[in-house]
């Protein structure tokens, strides 16, 4: 567990310096203006968007993959959550959150929230919840989000089985009143409480979590309505919802694609209403064809290619040597050349392990290993022994447009190096995230990472951390997880995010991953709707999307 001193802290300092930086990067605009047409609106109408097939059930704390995620996010509302315009800190559920230390807090809930089948949000609803989610009987991926929490060792104990149902850390006071007490001070906790893993979960649930996860009741602004599997996913707009960000349509139908273009050609003939992003293959002409709603914005994003480092191959070399393999490999990309040609400039070339918007983001943190050098590339895969037989695969989804990129970084790795590097497609994400989150990738695999939370911490230890949901390299640094373990403690949001760059600099010198380039939002949308925003997350404002009458 981590230690830490004490500290005077105030919430709203958290909300203040995040929202700062986020607003300042991104603005939560696009390039078109996103805005209404001055079309009539058809308030009970029902639009689509470009999805895929969730790889697991619909459960908050078990939701880390985009296609399970953006539905959950629809479904559930937790205490706070990000305005979409500024990515400042909100309130919904919680009336106020307290906290005079960073350790200890005290949540007022609002007392009018219901969940759809009508039965109310309480404390008792939160910590519930939050208990089941972090219990390793209970298998939810997202359960490590709770290890700041005093009592989780004993939820979820590194072996064995639960000593414990409860972490101790939480108390309910009364229906509208629980107490958090964690471990040690971690001064941007409030900000993380906006995740889903964090959301309320009714009583029903508790009786067959199995059964809520494919038919789940939440308290969000939509309610679930159907899930044809591999086919779509229906919700409807919920009439009783309590929070500020209530649905100005009817609902939203998530379309399962298997392929980008196909998405694209729907949107085209306006049988598809939102993209999720713009293949490869049309980004060249996607501005052109669809003039003002065609949407370009910056995202808190970032496309990495991961070593499979619990594989025997990596674990036997010396560590030093294969670290200095894998800085050789990412030298050998050209990254400029590919987001500038393959990715039709839509693409930023990375540079470090975070991605820019983010507070804390550092450029230049990955240091000569992003940097374009095919003669120091060979000579430091060759001096080091070279890559464990003689050649590397990168697993990827076919449905996501990923073909073409991973083709041209196997071709200047091949080029550059004399190092075989093949394409590994799997037909779906679900397939390919199931394959990555079994430990069972042959070699590398493609890990993008969009933000949870605009601070450096999200994208460093809830991705590197020893044992974190999303590590699917495996990695575990000792001296990583100290300098984690000391910014989550330190006295203010600012010197967290300082301090984690220290964290980052290991990276830079271990290179468990690749940083490839950071995502922008390309995406766009049909005549039948309007105002259609996205946000730093790279999410369309769901609700805010108008259904024009026909």
């Amino acid at each position: 567990m981590r230690g830490g001193s004490q500290a005077k802290w105030v919430v709203a300092a958290v909300a203040v310096a995040l929202a700062a930086t986020a607003c300042g990067s991104n603005g939560g605009g696009s390039s078109s203006s996103g805005g209404s047409d001055g079309a009539a609106v058809n308030p009970t109408g029902v639009f689509s968007y470009q999805s895929g097939e969730p790889q697991r059930p619909l459960q908050p704390a078990n939701a880390m993959e985009n296609q399970g995620g953006r539905i959950v996010k629809q479904l559930f509302m937790g205490l706070v959550d990000y305005d979409p315009a500024t990515g400042a800190l909100r309130n919904q559920v919680a009336d106020k959150i307290e906290t005079t230390d960073a350790k200890h807090f005290t949540v007022t809930l609002k007392p009018n929230w219901t969940f759809h089948d009508g039965t109310k949000v309480t404390a008792k609803s939160f910590v519930d919840s939050w208990n089941w989610s972090a219990n390793t009987a209970n298998n939810q991926i997202n359960s490590d989000w709770f290890s700041d929490i005093v009592g989780y060792d004993a939820v979820h104990p590194e072996k064995g089985d639960p000593t414990a149902k409860e972490m101790s850390g939480l108390k309910v006071v009364d229906d509208t009143h629980f107490t958090i007490d964690l471990s040690s001070p971690v001064s941007y906790f409030t900000y993380k409480l906006g995740y889903s893993a964090f959301y309320p979960l009714p009583e029903g649930f508790f009786k067959d979590p199995a059964g809520y996860g494919e038919k789940p009741v939440g308290n969000g602004p939509y309610k679930f309505v159907s899930w044809e599997h591999n086919k779509a996913i229906t919700l409807a707009a919920y009439d009783q919802y309590a929070g500020s960000n209530k649905a100005k349509n009817g609902g939203v139908v998530f379309r399962n694609y298997t392929a980008g273009e196909a998405a694209y050609k729907d949107l085209m003939s306006d049988t598809l209403d939102v993209l999720d992003q713009v293949d490869s293959t049309d980004l060249p002409k996607y501005k052109d064809d669809l003039g003002k709603r065609a949407v370009d914005q910056p995202q808190g994003a970032i496309q990495n290619i991961s070593f499979a480092l619990y594989n025997a191959d990596w674990a036997a070399m010396d560590k030093d040597k294969a670290a200095k393999v894998r800085q050789g490999l990412s030298m050998a990309i050209d990254r400029d050349t590919i987001t500038k040609t393959v990715l039709n400039g839509n693409r930023q070339p990375a540079d470090a392990f975070v991605a820019p918007g983010v507070m804390g983001f550092k450029a230049g943190a990955c240091g000569d290993a992003c940097k374009f050098d095919p003669a120091k590339a060979k000579q430091l895969i060759t001096e080091n022994g070279g890559v464990p037989g003689g050649k590397i695969t990168i697993l990827y989804n076919s449905d996501g447009g990923h073909k073409e990129w991973v083709d041209a970084v196997c071709n200047n790795i091949r080029q550059n190096t004399g190092v075989e590097c093949l394409g590994d497609p799997k037909p779906d994400f679900k397939t390919s995230r199931d394959i990555v989150t079994k430990k069972q990738v042959a070699s590398m695999m493609r890990t993008g990472w969009v933000q949870d939370y605009p601070l450096n911490a999200n994208f460093l230890r809830d991705v590197y951390g020893t044992g974190a949901a999303a590590n699917d390299a495996g990695y575990s640094s000792p001296e990583f997880d100290k300098l984690a373990k000391d910014a989550d403690a330190a006295t203010t949001v600012e010197k967290t995010a300082e301090l984690y760059q220290q964290a980052e600099a290991v990276l830079a010198k271990d290179m468990p991953a690749i940083p490839l380039w950071y995502y922008k939002t390309s995406s766009g949308y049909s005549n039948n709707v309007q105002n259609v925003k996205f946000d730093s997350f790279g999410n369309p404002v769901y609700t805010d999307v108008e259904v024009k009458k026909k």
